[in-house]
């Protein structure tokens, strides 16, 4: 009896590494070809440091591989995700070493390659990376140059060849053989010494389950910090942020080096200013870091897809320049003639990710919009339907511009928060249009002059609205300055956008006529709405927080504020490729047919029978309610 708790003990340790072995050799197996394994196996030994017989990657490897720009800094950050990924799925094995298995770890982890062995947890990534990502007081960061002299040797006196015990294994297995029998190595002593009770991780729990092993996982949670307990430094996310907008638009087998190019000083400085912004959605001016109850709550509702460039930059470890797999084919033929060397061409050139450059839209705010919108539906396949620098400010142009685009758009504007007094004839006109403001100002963050810029993602073609207002259940409304917010349509009201002579509301009722006896003359705005003035020269962004309105209320921030702003800046770019353009443009072609074949009119000497012939046609005369321009 009282040998229990030792015996527990080791039998604990041993299985934990076991379990940690096995669940890498059903990665190898189950995730990857058996031609990504040999890619894999081939970056990870011709890159790898060697001590003693045991194959590893240090900080400056991983990131000379990846590329990772020194200009933003978040090599470290990089480094101390992999280590804590490459112990999955047992936290208090963290740090680890990154050996070839837990190096395997970390790429099926951040490809989310896990999905085909991992049925349960599908969604849990996140968690996992705030963890590796968090700091406890205990330690401030977790980032090692060389692995610590007694960590090696623990390793070594475990006798198993980490260099290829598993992707042998695996090989052998798929092959139908009989596979070695694997045995665990101890990686590190359990980082956490507090004994405290953890919130399960439905990501570790679906990989134990997959080895009947979930008992082991609870003892291994004891060696495990509470999340609740853990933060983000604010400093560290920014960077990773910033990088995180670099490798939103990173293709699969794309170089970062093409991207780090760009990352001029200026550019660094706009990356910094979008990093701010996402930062304060976390409300870091009350706290000196994040915690996972904001990072949980405002990931999934405003930056679903943040993560989503660490995708490509890992499956490079996939695909080894040492690797001439034209030579390996021919060599496995059974003629002994040399083929002649077939002559490769060069890859076209990509398309550029933004057509051109708007007022308000460039690469890194087109990044920050692919944060909530998918980036297959971004790079490289917007287009600038209506620039208002370009076509001037009135809805005329906007009618001219985007009306034939049959397919969603994205409207941005930005301007510059007006004073609580109104300054001006033009601002105090737009005010009586208004009802009286009861609510203050939005958070300003870091941005002293009151720039802000607001937007919207339109799921349907735009049209006039006399009646009824348009747009499906996938329209978005989000603010991208000074604070990053997005708010999804809700199913209260479908009142998501109104296009009329009063001008474009989202989330604004339908206007009524004014001349009823006892109903207001002021605009009518909805609860959590966007609404922009008739001339286009000033917008009113309003969140009341007790919702109800076409939008859900904000998932960040608690409360009620209104920002009304001059425009400076309003852009509509369309989603869509080459085929939507098209379109667009055959319609275009068809107006202006129409209208030519309108001036070529022949009349007649009678005038009268002429002018009542034209009004008919409704060409004449007095026919605003038909939907002519309205510029």
């Amino acid at each position: 009896m009282g040998q229990g708790p030792s015996d527990e003990k080791v039998a604990r340790n041993v299985s934990t590494e076991h379990l940690s072995h096995e669940l890498a050799l059903r990665f190898a197996k189950k995730c990857f070809t058996p031609l990504e394994i040999t890619h894999f196996k081939d970056v990870f030994r011709s890159l790898a440091d060697d001590q003693d017989g045991m194959q590893y990657w240090k900080e400056e490897t991983l990131c000379r591989f990846l590329v990772i720009p020194d200009a933003l800094g978040p090599g470290p950050l990089i480094y101390q995700m992999a280590t804590y990924l490459g112990a999955f799925p047992f936290p208090s094995l963290a740090p680890s070493i990154l050996t070839i298995e837990a190096m395997l770890k970390v790429v099926v982890i951040m490809t989310e390659r896990y999905r085909t062995v991992l049925k349960r947890g599908g969604t849990d990534r996140n968690k996992l990376f705030f963890r590796s990502l968090a700091v406890f007081d205990r330690r401030m960061s977790s980032v090692y140059e060389k692995p610590p002299q007694d960590i090696l040797e623990s390793v070594r006196d475990q006798k198993v060849d980490t260099s290829d015990a598993v992707l042998d294994e695996a090989r052998s297995q798929a092959a139908g053989e009989e596979p070695r029998s694997a045995r665990g190595f101890s990686i590190d002593k359990p980082a956490n010494e507090e004994d405290e009770e953890e919130d399960d991780d439905e990501l570790a729990l679906a990989a134990l389950e997959s080895l009947d092993a979930i008992e082991v996982f609870k003892y291994d949670q004891r060696a495990d910090t509470k999340i609740h307990h853990a933060q983000i430094p604010v400093d560290n996310f920014r960077r990773l942020i910033m990088l995180l907008l670099v490798i939103a638009p990173l293709d699969a087998q794309e170089s970062l080096s093409k991207h780090a190019e760009r990352l001029t000083p200026k550019r660094i400085e706009s990356l910094r200013e979008v990093a701010d912004s996402i930062l304060w959605s976390f409300t870091p001016e009350q706290n000196a870091g994040i915690f996972y109850q904001s990072f949980n709550k405002i990931i999934p509702a405003s930056l679903p897809y943040i993560f989503d460039g660490l995708n490509p930059l890992f499956e490079h470890f996939l695909f080894s320049k040492n690797i001439d797999l034209s030579r390996r084919k021919r060599s496995s033929t059974s003629t002994p003639m040399t083929s002649p060397t077939v002559p490769q061409v060069p890859d076209a050139p990509l398309e550029p990710l933004l057509p051109r450059e708007g007022d308000i839209l460039n690469l890194n705010i087109l990044s920050q919009i692919s944060f909530f919108i998918k980036g297959n539906n971004l790079f490289r396949r917007l287009r600038p339907l209506y620039l208002g620098a370009d076509a001037g400010f009135s809805l005329g142009s906007i009618e001219h511009k985007v009306f034939n685009w049959r397919a969603p758009s994205i409207l941005l504007v930005s301007g510059t928060r007006l004073s609580s007094a109104p300054e001006g004839t033009r601002e105090r006109s737009f005010a009586d249009t208004l009802p009286p403001k009861r609510f203050p100002d939005g958070a300003s963050g870091n941005n002293t002059r009151g720039r802000v810029i607001f937007g919207a993602y339109i799921d349907v073609p735009w049209k006039h609205t006399y009646k009824e207002a348009i747009g499906g259940s996938e329209m978005l409304l989000f603010q991208l300055s000074p604070l990053h917010e997005v708010l999804q349509a809700s199913s209260l009201s479908r009142d998501y956008l109104t296009f009329t002579k009063t001008g474009i509301g989202l989330g604004c009722p339908p206007p009524r006529p004014r001349n009823v006896s006892g109903m207001s003359s002021h605009t009518a705005l909805g609860p959590v709405s966007l609404m922009l003035d008739p001339s286009l020269e000033f917008g009113v962004f309003t969140h009341d927080g007790t919702g109800g309105g076409s939008f859900h209320t904000s998932q960040s921030r608690k409360g009620d504020w209104q920002d009304r702003f001059e425009i400076e800046h309003l852009e509509i770019w369309g989603c869509g490729g080459d085929e939507e353009a098209e379109r667009q443009r055959a319609a275009w072609a068809f107006e202006e047919r129409e209208a030519e074949a309108r001036r070529s009119v022949k009349l007649g000497r009678d005038k009268e029978a002429d002018r009542a012939l034209l009004e008919m046609a409704g060409l004449v005369g007095n026919h605003s309610a038909s939907g002519g321009s309205m510029g």
